[in-house]
């Protein structure tokens, strides 16, 4: 999903102009994408002249630090302290969480690449 990066967009609102699914508007002279009308079509990207539309794996850091902090929030839980097993029965349910956000990526990807060939032989 792109995003833009507020230090780097100058406020110019070609992206704005070039949206093909009127996804993105300027708040404040930055321009904001809405994830529910973007299409992921990338035409913001190649219009952007700063470069302040990013891609988002460039925040997979920023993200993992999130994943981590609401972790952490569920372990400061009265129902948590000081209790070493429930913690790392959390944990493992945690990973269990993720290790299966992860196959669904992954079927998801084998299901693209699928109908990708028979749809369109590559």
């Amino acid at each position: 999903m792109p995003w833009v990066k507020d230090k780097m967009c100058v406020g110019c609102g070609v992206c704005v102009e070039e949206c093909c699914a009127d996804a993105i508007s300027m708040s404040e002279g930055i321009a904001f994408i809405d994830d529910a009308r973007c299409i992921r079509c990338g035409v913001c990207h190649d219009v952007c002249a700063e470069d302040a539309i990013r891609h988002d794996g460039e925040r997979i850091p920023q993200e993992v630090e999130s994943n981590l902090a609401w972790i952490k929030g569920f372990l400061e839980h009265q129902y948590y302290s000081g209790n070493t097993k429930k913690q790392k029965e959390l944990i493992g349910r945690m990973k269990r969480y993720f290790h299966k956000e992860r196959k669904v990526a992954e079927k998801t990807i084998e299901q693209l690449d699928t109908w990708m060939t028979a749809e369109h032989g590559s």
